[in-house]
């Protein structure tokens, strides 16, 4: 074969690059995924997203209680929304296989001897045997804990994850929301003075 008759790339042949228009619209996507995650991650605590219910009156619903589950013999009884008001509550969020949940435990403990609190649990996609053992081993400090087996309850509540816990006034008004586990810092430093400023505002 002649070399007149060879064929192959035309090295005199600009190649075809991508327009960059056509990547216009895949590096704006990339720059608002990373503002959002610097706002997200580094620039917010997470502790501190907002939610939609604040200053808001909780979800109405009923819970039943958990399956099985006693304090002092007697039967832990579930929750409804009648059950917010009438007094401060702190309503928690939590379930046996968060292990956040058993880090903050002891600061819930605390929490319940306090006599001007009503604090009142949902139990988040957990097995009735399950939340037994889990408070049976760490204590209950609660006064009502509902079951919320499927999780409509915790969307209803507008939950990021377990464990949350929010405060609601005399009117059963979200007043706080405490996104995470409690360590004792922010116990001490946020949750108390809210629970505290929670006290203070004038009957609903």
């Amino acid at each position: 074969m002649s070399a007149d008759t060879e064929t192959g790339p035309d090295p005199a042949k600009p190649r075809r690059r991508l327009p960059l228009f056509a990547l216009l619209p895949l590096l704006i996507f990339a720059a608002l995924a990373g503002l959002f995650l610097f706002q997200l991650v580094l620039g917010r605590d997470p502790a501190t997203l907002p939610s939609a219910l604040l200053d808001k009156p909780a979800p109405e619903m009923a819970l039943a209680p958990v399956e099985g589950l006693t304090r002092d013999g007697q039967p832990v009884p579930g929750f409804s929304g009648a059950d917010l008001k009438g007094g401060v509550t702190v309503v928690n969020v939590f379930a046996s296989w968060c292990v956040p949940c058993r880090q903050e435990h002891p600061l819930l403990e605390e929490l319940g001897k306090d006599e001007r609190v009503r604090l009142i649990g949902i139990n988040y996609k957990d097995k009735p045997e399950n939340a037994r053992r889990f408070l049976g081993s760490l204590g209950n400090p609660y006064d009502r804990i509902g079951a919320d087996d499927t999780g409509r309850a915790a969307i209803e509540w507008g939950v990021y994850g377990v464990p949350e816990t929010y405060i609601l006034d005399s009117a059963g008004i979200i007043r706080f929301k405490y996104i995470g586990p409690l360590s004792p810092e922010s116990y001490r430093d946020v949750f108390l003075p809210q629970l505290e400023r929670v006290f203070a505002l004038p009957p609903g």
